[in-house]
């Protein structure tokens, strides 16, 4: 079971993800909070696997409950998709570096919420389709020093992190190639080490700066 809490000032987003999610036979909704500090406080006393987080809050906003929620060793295990609209791209940004699994545009379909958290429960990082191109291409923008291990990749691994910086999940990617998903996570688990990435978000950064693509 996937426990999966959500922080947004606005009663309306809440009801709304409670109600696609309490017809989720492997996704519990196990807790709401209204502002950053409450979104800092129910992941600490409850710990879900997931938090959806609005990133425009009162008083303690999204990108400061991050911070603090990916900066606590006791919640290691807690994903932080952001929840996010197409003016936001600036924080969408500053939250990537912070650490979020994920981005989600408010008003896309009830499927693409229940991917991501299905997506980012599994330890993959989850990029809007609708946001990922221009969000990447911001954050791309200011040309960095090639990582040293971009030498080290084999032909295998630069297919694959191809379509993780399409911001593909492990299936996806499997589907694409014809391999299993174990292997899609062994491949980007070693390209990650070999690139120096922390985790798969900022692994997507760095697969779209150095301009890996996927076949064809």
């Amino acid at each position: 079971m996937i426990r999966v809490a959500v922080a947004d000032d606005q009663p309306l987003v809440r009801a709304g993800v409670r109600v696609i999610l309490d017809v989720e036979d492997d996704i519990e909704l196990v807790g709401e909070a209204a502002d950053g500090a409450g979104a800092v406080a129910l992941a600490r006393r409850l710990h879900p696997d997931v938090l959806l987080m609005d990133v425009r809050m009162p008083g303690t906003d999204g990108l400061r409950a991050l911070r603090e929620i990916v900066g606590d060793p006791d919640l290691a295990g807690t994903r932080v998709v952001i929840l996010t609209t197409f003016d936001l791209d600036e924080y969408v940004g500053e939250a990537l570096r912070a650490g979020a699994s994920g981005f989600l545009v408010k008003d896309g379909e009830p499927g693409e919420l229940l991917r991501a958290i299905r997506v980012v429960a599994q330890g993959d990082a989850l990029l809007s389709p609708s946001v990922t191109r221009r969000l990447l291409g911001q954050l791309a923008a200011p040309a960095g020093p090639v990582p040293p291990g971009l030498a080290q990749l084999t032909e295998r691994e630069r297919e694959v992190l191809g379509y993780v910086g399409q911001g593909l999940s492990n299936e996806e990617i499997g589907e694409r190639l014809r391999i299993s998903p174990a292997t899609v996570r062994t491949h980007v688990s070693r390209g990650a080490v070999k690139l120096g990435a922390r985790d798969r978000a900022q692994l997507v950064v760095i697969v779209y700066r150095c301009g890996l693509q996927p076949p064809g």
